[in-house]
């Protein structure tokens, strides 16, 4: 098999182009490398192409490897012939591969191979020939009592009919155009079992087009269905799908067409149909695991790429009312100058001492925004905050003094407990409790986001639907191409970053972002990226695949602070001379066999805006001050909100109430909103029995 055209076949991308990529991944380049340094050998594929080829690359890679499997085993058994050989190693399919295999795979033994070993192949054989004038009766009397011989005869054939490939392309074109999927509720349930299944009420008699179903039912069926509360089957038409299989084995009318028959609706209802049904079931998964999979890392690829407040002094409050609100000071490096808690809402009620507290730490830190967690007490906490600062603000105005205006924004809190209690937070800060860690983590966030959510399982950062219920390799493997994706995409300053976020970086893994770290503790920042060089382990090949993604602010080489590779330095300082002396530059002049214009676009826009970061500037948002609770709502009412979550079946919106409202798919036709968007929606319904809230887009 020729994978490169396997791939380009199905990518529909050129054949040299893929080839290209897989001899890349091959030399051990990895995919952000590849897109941004390699556009030349690989006509400039992106990051999604790339790794598309690459999926499908192992995914053939592992065909191949299980072709091998087959052929010994095959030929083992002395069965292998040249024919044989061929077709196998053509498939392209895992699926055409098993089919081929089945009559030679290891089984456990069957009422057909038990009917072998009485000596009934000869009368299955008879019976398939269909010859009309032979009395099968008297045929089966030859081999014993003649009713036990024929069922055991029938046995054969329906395992005969099992294993043909024909009839398994069939059946299974028969589920692809009519295959339904019917689910059942289980009523014998306990009260409280039946109290959990009232959630999943919805999918407790669906009957509809397995081609049809979205994703999001379908995994919430099959959870349903995992945790017991209903039945579910996928058929397609039994009918069509016999008068296939009929057009492939019956002749004629005869008694033997009609032990043949019998045999054939045998083999559809105890071995064709399972068969065939599991692998739908598992392909309609499979499927709508892509789909939900990738939801969520278009999510994360979202949240990631949020806009940072920079490097600001920030105080950072994780809310509560009883346990109080941890209170944490961090500098613009996101350093912890000074914790403790502060008790300004009921049922402690210490209000005037915690606007002492935190008048002071504001004035002794110079405090320039303020962070609030999202959680529990966050609105009230947000009021008492900006309460607090709008009399300050009023006191000095009067007083003629100069005010320092300090946004104030609301932060996602999802993931921040995983993070306080976690081997990475231990580490960070040993003698702090999770609570102070905790609130650290808010503040960081706010000042950047990218920086601080790596530390965290993305699965807990609460931007996808059903992460639990798809497959964990695969959504491990997308989430993790796609922090690894926006870390290089941004960039990272190698003097600042910690070990986590440069474990990220193309080609440095755990091992050598420790040392990295090691290495600028006991030397002092990198002057430049030629340095890197002498951290161990970081050899030739590991600084090709790193440099450009590594950033040093104020060191001896401005270039060094840019997305230009040090391999392209030389024309890059070509093409800065050239600007610095006002000359007009046609990138066409400075294209070589090894540079092209791609890459030369590249490092202009370098040039144009040096170390720029691709992402935009946070923005303050209030929520409205009348809306608190879910109480407070009513239909008609247009609300400011935060996007929470996308999914298939619409938009999340925080507006601040705890308890997000949805806009439905059906009110975003054409619209894409994006993670943590600032919008106007309209309150369309309200369920207050289930707290459910309807939502319009207003914008």
């Amino acid at each position: 098999m020729n994978i490169p055209s396997v791939i380009s076949r199905r990518l529909q991308l050129g054949e040299k182009q893929v080839s290209a990529v897989i001899s890349l991944l091959h030399e051990g380049a990895t995919i952000p490398f590849i897109a941004r340094y390699r556009k030349e050998r690989t006509g400039s594929l992106d990051e999604v192409q790339i790794a598309a080829i690459c999926d499908e690359n192992t995914k053939l890679e592992e065909l191949e490897a299980r072709k091998q499997t087959v052929l010994s085993t095959i030929e083992e058994q002395g069965k292998l012939t040249d024919e044989l050989r061929q077709r196998i190693e053509a498939c392209e399919e895992s699926t055409e591969l098993e089919d081929i295999y089945l009559p030679y795979k290891p089984h456990r033994k069957t009422r057909a191979d038990k009917a072998r070993e009485a000596g009934l192949q000869p009368l299955a054989d008879l019976l398939l020939r269909q010859d009309p004038h032979t009395d099968i009766r008297r045929e089966a009397q030859k081999y014993g009592k003649p009713d036990e011989a024929l069922q055991g005869a029938r046995d054969i054939i329906a395992e005969q009919i099992n294993i043909d490939e024909r009839s398994r392309n069939a059946v299974r074109r028969e589920f692809s155009y009519t295959a339904m999927i019917t689910t059942k509720e289980i009523k014998q349930l306990t009260a409280d079992r039946a109290q959990q299944a009232a959630n999943y009420r919805e999918y407790f008699q669906v009957n509809e087009p397995l081609r049809r179903i979205s994703s999001h039912r379908l995994l919430a069926i099959r959870r349903a269905e995992a945790e017991g509360f209903i039945r579910v089957d996928i058929s397609c038409d039994q009918e069509k799908a016999l008068d296939k299989l009929a057009h492939l084995w019956l002749r004629n009318n005869s008694n033997a067409a009609y032990e043949v028959e019998q045999a054939m609706e045998d083999s559809y209802k105890r071995l064709l149909k399972p068969s065939i049904e599991t692998e739908f079931a598992a392909a309609s998964k499979q499927k709508a695991d892509a789909e939900a999979i990738r939801v969520f890392a278009a999510n994360l690829r979202q949240l990631l790429l949020e806009n940072p407040l920079g490097q600001k002094r920030v105080l950072a409050l994780d809310p509560g009312f009883r346990t109080g609100c941890k209170l944490v000071c961090l500098s613009a490096q996101g350093d912890l100058l000074f914790h403790t808690a502060i008790y300004p809402h009921p049922p402690v009620s210490r209000r005037q001492e915690a606007e002492t507290i935190l008048k002071k730490a504001l004035h002794d830190y110079q405090i320039e925004a303020i962070a609030i967690g999202n959680g529990t007490a966050s609105r009230e906490t947000e009021a008492f905050v900006r309460g607090l600062l709008s009399h300050s603000e009023a006191v000095a105005q009067r007083s003629d003094l100069t005010s320092r205006s300090i946004a104030v924004f609301s932060v996602s809190e999802n993931g921040a407990s995983v993070y306080s209690a976690s081997k990475i937070a231990r580490e960070e800060f040993p003698d702090e409790d999770v609570t102070v860690r905790g609130a650290v983590s808010i503040g960081r966030r706010l000042m950047d986001p990218l920086a601080e959510l790596v530390k965290i399982d993305p699965k807990s950062i609460g931007v996808g639907q059903y992460q639990h219920d798809v497959d964990q390799t695969e959504l491990k493997h997308s989430l993790d191409q796609t922090v690894e994706s926006v870390v290089n995409y941004v960039g990272v300053d190698v003097n600042t970053a910690s070990k986590h976020l440069l474990t990220y970086i193309s080609g440095v893994g755990a091992t050598l972002a420790q040392n990295i770290v090691n290495y600028r503790a006991e030397h002092g920042a990198f002057p430049d990226r030629k340095s890197l060089m002498q951290v161990p382990k970081m050899g030739a090949k590991t600084f090709e695949q790193c440099a450009g993604f590594l950033r040093i602010a104020g060191g001896t080489n401005p270039l060094d602070n840019t997305a230009v590779h040090p391999e392209r330095y030389a024309i890059a300082a070509k093409l800065q001379a050239a600007k610095q002396a006002g000359q007009e530059v046609n990138l066409q002049d400075y294209v070589t066999e090894e540079v092209g214009l791609p890459t030369l676009e590249d490092i202009w826009r370098e040039l144009e805006k040096p170390s720029r970061d691709p992402r935009g500037q946070m923005e303050e948002f209030r929520f409205d001050e009348a809306v608190h609770s879910f109480e407070d709502l009513q239909e008609g009412m247009k609300l400011p909100g935060i996007v929470t979550n996308i999914s298939n079946f619409g938009a999340f919106v925080d507006m601040g109430v705890h308890k997000d409202g949805l806009i439905h798919v059906s009110q975003l036709r054409g619209i894409n909103l994006q993670l943590h968007e600032h919008i106007t929606v309209e309150v369309m319904s309200l369920d207050r029995e289930r707290k459910r809230i309807s939502l319009r887009l207003v914008r």
